[in-house]
């Protein structure tokens, strides 16, 4: 039987909403004025969220997994939108940034390519339609 999620968005007012996802704390999510207030998440953001948290459990599972000594971690994600409705990612770059002494940047490129081609389901799901890349800094 496969997994199933559950999410529920619930409207308060203009264009903002509670979103929840099973049993989770609530994620409020709005779009900027004039039709928001800004006080929220836009959804596309929370698609850039999903993605980077995705891949950054991973990675570092992985890493662990490894015996590499990370210190710190983290990833920025920037996504281009098409110019036309509906404005979808054109493109999404991911920025890496992983810390420790003495890691080892093969073993920290297996464990990105490991992410991509076969862990994070959120990175596979996106790039059948988007053009996804990822860039690795490695810093003592």
């Amino acid at each position: 039987m496969a997994d199933e999620l559950t999410a529920e968005v619930v409207w308060k007012e203009k264009m903002k909403f509670a979103g929840r996802a099973g049993d989770g704390p609530s994620v409020a999510l709005d779009v900027a004025p004039p039709l928001g207030e800004n006080d929220g998440t836009k959804p596309m953001e929370l698609v850039l969220i999903a993605l980077a948290g995705c891949a950054g459990q991973t990675i570092v599972s992985l890493l662990q997994k490894m015996r590499q000594d990370l210190r710190a971690f983290s990833i920025r994600a920037r996504g281009t939108k098409a110019a036309d409705h509906p404005r979808v990612f054109t493109a999404i770059r991911l920025e890496i940034e992983v810390a420790g002494p003495n890691l080892d940047r093969a073993m920290v490129e297996k464990a990105v390519r490991l992410t991509e081609e076969k862990y994070c389901p959120v990175f596979a799901m996106l790039n059948k339609s988007v053009d996804v890349r990822t860039s690795i800094t490695i810093l003592p």
